[in-house]
Formats: C-alpha cells, structure tokens, sequence
C-alpha cells in the first residue's frame, strides 16, 4: 500500500468515525429532550401521569428490545445498511410525536425512534472494529461515550431554547429530518471496512492488531447466547445495570424536569441549565471510573459497589430536602447523581465483557446491555403513577407529597442495587 494511500485511509477512516459519532449524538438527544418537554406535550395531549411515564418509556423497551438484533443485522444486512436504515426510521418516529394529536401516535413516534436509536451503537462497533486497530479501539470507544454524553447535553437545555422558540412539534420535526438526513449519510459516505474503498485492513497497514494475534475458534452465535443466558456470573451485573442505570433514566430522562418546574418553579431555560449537569456527570465521571478501576483500586467491582453507596447518598439528600436545596446544591447533586448512576456504566460494560470469552463479546454485552433501557423503561412507568396516585395541586401540577413519593422510590432503587455489586465477580487482572 502506498504512503498515498495509506494517508487517505488513515483520514477516511476519521470521517467514518465522526458520521457514527453523530449518529449516536443524536440517539442520546431523543433519549433524553422529552424531560425537557415533558409538560408541554403531558398539557397538549391531556395525559395523566401513567400515560406520559408510558409514552416516554416506549423508547426505552424499543432501544432495549432492538439490542440483540442489532448484532443480528449488522452481521446479516451489513452495520451500515442497518444504521442508515433505522436512522431514517428514527427520523421518522421523531417527525410522528410532532404530529400526534393523541397519546397512540405520541407512543407510536416514540418507539419508532427508540429502534432507530437503538441501532447506532453496536453497528458502529463493528464498524469501527475495521476501520482502527486493535490498541486504538479503547481509546476510540471511550471518545464515542463522551460524544454520547454530549448528545445528552444537547437534549436539554438547547431542547428548552428551541422549544420556546417554535414549540415543541416543530422541534420533533426539525429533530427528526436532522435524523433522517444523517441516515442518508451513512448511507452514502460510511464503508463497512476498508475492503469496501479497495483497501487492505487497517490492522495489515502497519502489521499491528489482528494478525498478530493467534485465531481462535469461533464460538456459534446460539451456543454463545445460551452460555451467556445460563450463567449465574452475568445477572448480579444485569441487576445492577436495571436498577442503578434504570433509576438514572427514569428520572433524569423524564421526570426530573417536572419536579425541578413544579417543586422549584424554575422556568424551562432555568431546568435546562441544570439537568446539563447530567451529560456533564457522564463526561466527567466515565474516565475517573476507568482510572480508578485501571490504577488506584485495581478492581471492577469496588469502583461498581462505591458508586452504588454514593448514589444512595445522593438520593436520600434529595430525599432528605426535597424542596429547600439551593440553585447551587440542585446543580451540584444532579452532577453527581450523574456521576454515580450512569458513568459507571462504563466499568459495568467492561466487567461483562470480561466475564466471557473474547468471541461472544458482543453477545454477552448486547444482552446484559437490555436491562438499562428496561429499567429506564419501567422506571418511567412506575414513577409516572406515583405521581398519579396523589391529587393534582390546581388541577394541573404534582404536589410535593407526590414528588417525595418519587424520590423514596429512586431511593430505594439505588438501595437494591449494593447487593448486587457485593455478589458481582471480580474480572479485573493486573497485567504481568
């Protein structure tokens, strides 16, 4: 291969990665911007409390059910077919929830964007599994979860802006040919593997990654999934994953804007600006996770059980003062409930990953990865009739007994989830 060319590799391969990046931008915009939104679209279309829990958590059971055929798809369709495919399909869902004029159409929406977004992630692993060598793709899949966490950022306080501006269809609309359009470019500019630009495989170019490692046999895609199934290693992870990453998306996807609204009477800019702290705990928190797993603890589990006792100190705060913390305290412990629910979700990725052999990887990973969204899910659902069940003040807002309920269940979510990481097993190795 010549220097040319290789140079022309080695920057394509940048312009793969930054289109897939987007992709999963905007797959965490729409996980999150309803929470913004929630009361405007909970008013427009006459919902009770149970029914926008269940609206909004469509897109968590679709994203969570599209996992494992995610890696199905793209081993079968090709992963960038797949991803242009859903993106378009996701564009679509967005564009529904603009239209709808009831609560079927809003879910309908709802779970069409929930399988586009859905489909971005593993794809791209296996994508950019061809386009970077082995040594780089840590460093690479770190990058693309804080790119995740930037989407997050995006969903919240630019979502209020825009929808003081032209309200909150137009906004789903707009969100959602954005989407369909970034299907369309991966489409036309994405390659699966170098192979597909008449290239050799990145990992040939220097004789560094795959094919200075020894084959291994491979395991079937149904014997992998039962080994994965039937082992009693995988489900405290699972558990943990449901119930402290589930608590994260339950409240911080949906109903945390409600409360900061209702509680605090603080405008929808104003919220914004605070459930950022949000993607900034998920930025900031991830790689502290990895340093203290890879260098000061030497352990998965530890860093997964600290951060289940300091997200129990969070919530019984919130708990304890549900309605008198200051501006600064309400910025300073939705961060750090960020911190301490979703970012660890990167040394609980890792940790499944390790539980299994290198072959079924993605298996055992798709699967453990349904119980988040699960969680945040049924999370959504069952905090949405908490509030229900306590009478509405003025017809219109949740009063505060209702949002104290709320917390206690978060609480007690966060509480559940210690067991879970004691029983864990260890997987982290100190290199020789």
């Amino acid at each position: 291969m010549s220097s040319e060319l290789e140079a022309r590799a080695y920057l394509y391969r940048w312009l793969v990665f930054a289109i897939m990046a987007l992709g999963y931008l905007l797959a965490c915009f729409h996980r999150v911007c309803p929470s913004v939104v929630g009361l405007d679209i909970q008013q427009a279309l006459g919902l009770s409390g149970g029914l926008m829990g269940l609206m909004a958590s469509a897109y968590f059971y679709s994203y969570a059910i599209i996992q494992f055929p995610a890696g199905l798809l793209s081993d079968s369709l090709g992963p960038r077919a797949s991803v242009s495919m859903f993106l378009v399909l996701g564009g679509i869902g967005s564009v529904l929830l603009g239209l709808a004029l009831n609560v079927e159409m809003a879910i309908a929406g709802r779970i069409l964007v929930g399988l586009g977004a859905g489909m971005v992630f593993t794809p791209t692993m296996k994508i950019l599994s061809h386009w970077f060598r082995l040594h780089e793709f840590s460093r690479m899949n770190a990058i693309f979860l804080v790119v995740g966490g930037l989407g997050a950022l995006t969903g919240a306080e630019p979502m209020a802006w825009l929808n003081a501006w032209l309200g909150w269809r137009v906004s789903f609309g707009i969100i959602g040919l954005i989407t369909a359009l970034l299907g369309a470019l991966v489409w036309g500019l994405v390659r699966n593997k170098p192979a597909e630009m008449g290239w050799p495989p990145v990992a040939e170019i220097d004789r560094f990654g795959m094919n200075s490692t020894p084959r291994r046999q491979a395991i079937p895609l149904w014997a992998g999934v039962r080994q994965v199934l039937f082992s009693a290693r995988v489900w405290p992870n699972a558990g943990w994953a449901f119930l402290t990453m589930g608590t994260f998306f339950g409240f911080g996807g949906l109903w945390a804007g409600p409360y900061l609204m209702q509680v605090y009477g603080l405008s929808q800019a104003e919220a914004g600006g605070i459930l950022n702290m949000l993607a900034a705990g998920i930025i900031v928190g991830a790689p502290i996770h990895s340093f203290l797993s890879e260098k000061v603890l030497h352990s998965r589990k530890r860093v997964l059980f600290l951060c289940s006792c300091a997200l129990v100190v969070v919530l019984t705060v919130f708990n304890l003062y549900p309605a008198s913390l200051s501006v600064a305290g309400l910025y300073v412990l939705t961060f750090a409930f960020a911190v301490f629910a979703l970012a660890p979700g990167v040394i609980g990725v890792t940790t499944t990953k390790e539980l299994f052999p290198i072959e079924i990887t993605g298996t055992s990973v798709g699967i453990v990865n349904l119980f988040p969204f699960m969680g945040g899910g049924m999370m959504q659902l069952l905090l949405g009739w908490v509030l229900e069940s306590y009478p509405r003040a003025g017809g219109a807002a949740y009063s505060l007994e209702a949002y104290k309920s709320m917390l206690l269940v978060l609480l007690l979510a966060a509480l559940l989830s210690i067991p879970c990481a004691l029983i864990m097993k260890e997987t982290f190795k100190r290199n020789p």
